[in-house]
């Protein structure tokens, strides 16, 4: 049960409806996680800063890579609704969670996102010069800033216990899964 109800709509303020309507356009729905966070707008749009380094990231990495990074994240955090909203990202695209299949740069990212969620003091050196080798300053920043947002956003969810969304029910990960063979 979640801790802090969802927004009502039809109860809330001009602005709150404005970023309702606007997240409905962009997406086709809005999550139980947005209309949670929007209770404070200011909280909401700090949250939603994790589009925009998607957004800057996806031309250089892709959107497997900013995918299979983000659900590293999240299962390895245990975090259900990311993990299950990145499982079912995986899953219709043809992944299976429980055997990813990663080239050199995704392998990369995939062990930066587990050592984000497990043990970020103890990120093996050869990701460090991995991505060095790729990517300039300003993309690993964004990598490392995109990653943190994720994190981010697994701890609101847990910690706020946001309710699962319907459409990632057949989606759930839960404890002890098979799908962190790749972490």
């Amino acid at each position: 049960m979640a801790y802090i109800p969802m927004t009502d709509y039809e109860t809330a303020a001009p602005e709150v409806k404005k970023e309702y309507d606007d997240q409905i356009s962009k997406h086709g729905r809005i999550t139980n996680m947005k209309r949670t966070l929007l209770h404070s707008v200011p909280a909401f749009k700090a949250y939603m800063e994790w589009y925009t380094l998607y957004d800057a990231l996806k031309p250089v990495l892709g959107e497997r890579a900013l995918n299979l990074l983000s659900y590293a994240i999240s299962a390895n955090n245990d975090c259900l609704i990311c993990g299950s909203f990145f499982k079912k990202i995986l899953n219709e695209n043809g992944e299976d969670t429980a055997d990813l299949k990663l080239d050199e740069t995704e392998e990369l990212l995939y062990t930066l996102g587990t050592c984000v969620a497990i043990d970020p003091h103890n990120v093996p050196d050869y990701v460090y010069d991995g991505l060095k080798e790729r990517f300039s300053d300003e993309v690993i920043v964004n990598i490392i800033a995109f990653a943190g947002i994720m994190y981010a956003t697994n701890l609101f969810n847990t910690v706020a216990k946001v309710d699962l969304d319907e459409v990632l029910y057949d989606f759930r990960l839960d404890a002890g899964r098979e799908d962190k063979q790749n972490g």
